[in-house]
């Protein structure tokens, strides 16, 4: 059972860094509640990242779910609420002073240059994913028909994952 205390650092530190989206920590996220903490397997990982996909902040969600995991109820609620602290202080900064701070030339050159790399830290979570969890036939056409719902159509992504889940059920 981890503690609380460690559960709220580790959980702060990710807030820290979770602006504009939290894709880009799944590897991150792996290394630290699978590797390093051992809070779940890679196999729980994958199905609290594809749980927490049905959900409003989907990654935030995986946080209540890996804290559950390590530290029960109270653990899932202080994983929660520290995963949050750090972008509720920053909006509470950024909100006062955005009109202020959105002219800064060095504020838009350093948000530019975020841009690439967050691509590149978002395919690295998609490489890790698929090497974890794509394994047979079944699985890559799963992973075809989902890609090509998402590029070509205007189909909820809520009805493509469901689907996904049926198929492989069916499939199975």
């Amino acid at each position: 059972m981890a503690s609380l205390l460690t559960l709220a650092w580790i959980y702060f530190r990710i807030g820290l860094i979770f602006v504009g989206g939290g894709y880009v920590l799944i590897p991150l996220l792996n290394h630290i509640m699978v590797e390093q903490y051992h809070w779940l397997t890679l196999r729980q990982f994958l199905d609290g990242l594809a749980l927490s996909q049905l959900t409003p902040g989907p990654l935030a969600m995986l946080a209540t779910f890996t804290g559950f995991r390590a530290g029960g109820f109270i653990g899932g609620l202080v994983a929660t609420v520290f995963i949050f602290v750090p972008c509720v202080v920053l909006m509470l900064v950024v909100g006062r002073n955005y009109h202020r701070l959105k002219k800064i030339d060095f504020i838009k050159s350093t948000l530019d240059g975020l841009l690439p790399a967050v691509v590149g830290l978002v395919a690295a979570a998609a490489w890790n994913l698929g090497v974890s969890s794509l394994s047979g036939l079944k699985e890559f056409l799963i992973l075809a028909v989902g890609f090509a719902i998402f590029k070509w159509t205007k189909i909820s992504p809520m009805i493509v994952i469901l689907g996904a889940g049926l198929l492989g059920t069916l499939i199975n």
